[in-house]
């Protein structure tokens, strides 16, 4: 945390800024496209957003890089102990971790309720027994924890020009989407965990179980099968962009541009993934740098001409608007059907259908959209 951050928010207890900078470095080390954007932020807003994504952050390397060697019970144990220090420390009593005083001053300072802390330590705790969720609801209940209540979290440190009530569910939404394009995006390494977030009903609607990808992943080769599973995945995710994007014009312009950023950003994996054939059980999909640095360069003048009260928060910029790739329209890469594109494993015919084993059962695609209607994605 630079000391222009922690003055700015008034953090002046030398172990308060100590722990703020702990979490800063956390953000900058694994979170990207967050840290970036919240450069945009106003500087007196910064420390607490580093704070909050830095006890998720913190909770999530215990989840999943506790060390390669660490057993579950390793795990479960080292998130015990997070939560009791949470506990202590939401209760005003000294924390052992830094990430977690952080946190905790953040919630005193902007009122944030302590039921969100305590439902995404839920969350974090069944990724050590849960390794997939049979359909779109199940998941649903699981990102209330560990994503929409992010978005909650962050909401009273962004402001709103709305009524709070007003704008969460748009937060608590893109919350989701951040996290369903990760899911979408990290396939092949969730696979390597032993788990599968993508709902089971969702690919079984195009004939994917959990053998065919990890046979997939196991091979080098694509099948059909997966590139609509795959599709679908993503089709869903925009929809929960589209869902949660007109909650950003209820932020407080100075905040707006920031959350813009990585709205744009995120969204901009999905066109990525496309772009690269859907092969993202093989490889994660990238954002290119120049496309990041453009998308960040547009968000800083909005963000400086935001702060001059001169532009209305929320309104799109050219390099804000959807590409042919990320609204599903024609012009992505690869074979028309999403099936083709580059590194075909070396399969026969490109298409991985020598897989052995016998096609899963299918359930109707229409049942799976029917779900997200019902859960409002």
């Amino acid at each position: 945390m630079t000391a222009r951050e922690l003055d700015a928010a008034g953090i002046t207890d030398p172990a308060l800024r100590a722990a703020y900078t702990a979490s800063r470095r956390l953000n900058a080390r694994h979170g990207k496209t967050y840290f970036l954007a919240t450069r945009l932020l106003p500087v007196d807003r910064r420390a607490a957003v580093h704070a909050l994504y830095g006890f998720a952050r913190y909770a999530d390397d215990i989840v999943d890089d506790l060390g390669a060697a660490a057993s579950r019970q390793e795990r479960r144990v080292a998130l015990d102990t997070l939560e009791r220090q949470w506990l202590r420390a939401a209760r005003g009593e000294e924390a052992g971790e830094p990430v977690v005083r952080a946190a905790a001053d953040t919630r005193a300072r902007y009122g944030i309720p302590a039921r969100h802390f305590t439902d995404f330590l839920a969350s974090m705790r069944s990724d050590l027994s849960v390794e997939a969720y049979p359909t779109y609801a199940d998941l649903r209940s699981y990102m209330h924890g560990s994503a929409a209540v992010i978005g909650l979290q962050m909401t009273p440190v962004l402001g709103t020009v709305v009524p709070r009530a007003e704008a969460e569910p748009y937060a608590a939404a893109l919350g989701v989407a951040f996290q369903l394009t990760n899911f979408l995006r990290d396939v092949g390494e969730d696979l390597d965990r032993g788990r599968v977030y993508l709902p089971l009903d969702l690919l079984g609607a195009h004939g994917v179980d959990r053998e065919l990808l990890a046979w997939s992943r196991r091979t080098g080769c694509r099948d059909a099968r997966i590139t609509a599973a795959l599709r679908a995945a993503a089709a869903l995710t925009r929809d929960v962009y589209r869902a949660a994007e007109p909650g950003i014009e209820r932020l407080d312009p100075v905040s707006a541009p920031c959350v813009r950023t990585a709205f744009v950003l995120y969204r901009d994996i999905l066109g990525a993934i496309e772009k690269d054939g859907y092969a993202v059980v093989h490889r994660r999909a990238v954002v290119g740098r120049g496309r990041r640095a453009a998308v960040a360069l547009r968000g800083l003048a909005g963000a400086l001409t935001a702060r001059s009260g001169a532009r209305p928060a929320g309104r799109a910029g050219p390099a804000e608007r959807r590409s042919p790739a990320e609204s599903g329209a024609p012009g992505g890469s690869g074979s028309p059907d999403g099936s083709g594109g580059p590194d075909q494993g070396g399969c026969p015919g490109g298409s991985g259908i020598a897989y052995p084993g016998g096609a899963p059962a299918a359930t109707p695609a229409s049942a799976v959209t029917e779900r997200r209607r019902e859960d409002g994605a």
